[in-house]
């Protein structure tokens, strides 16, 4: 089993910043894709970034793409999401998971994902 656990979430203002961090213990975290979904109140939950297990290759959601980035330290066994330009639509419930499946795709939505965090909370203020 491999236990993902979330942390950095917090409120700020749009034009803001957060980065968000994803603590990965009990597996080697360096042979997982790692993904970012978040969950807004009455939403369904939603693809953010996805990283490939060397970081060579990525994939983002339209609606971020230019202002997040997704990377990881295996040596640290920790990924992150540099989140920037924050907007108010971007409160959500944010979540990380990995997945042991091919980087194709597929990773973009749930479905593959083995493993999942309890979540952080971010909340932007217009």
């Amino acid at each position: 089993q491999m236990q993902v656990v979330e942390s950095g979430g917090g409120l700020v203002q749009a034009g803001g910043s957060l980065r968000l961090s994803c603590a990965a213990s009990g597996r080697t975290f360096s042979g997982y894709a790692m993904g970012w979904f978040r969950q807004a109140p009455g939403k369904e939950r939603e693809f953010v970034a996805a990283v490939s297990w060397g970081a060579s290759s990525t994939y983002y959601a339209d609606s971020v793409k230019g202002r997040f980035a997704i990377s990881r330290d295996n040596g640290k066994n920790t990924g992150y999401l540099q989140m920037n330009s924050l907007k108010p639509e971007d409160t959500a419930v944010y979540y990380c998971a990995a997945t042991i499946r091919s980087f194709t795709p597929v990773v973009r939505t749930a479905a593959p994902y083995d493993y999942w965090g309890q979540g952080t909370q971010v909340t932007v203020s217009s």
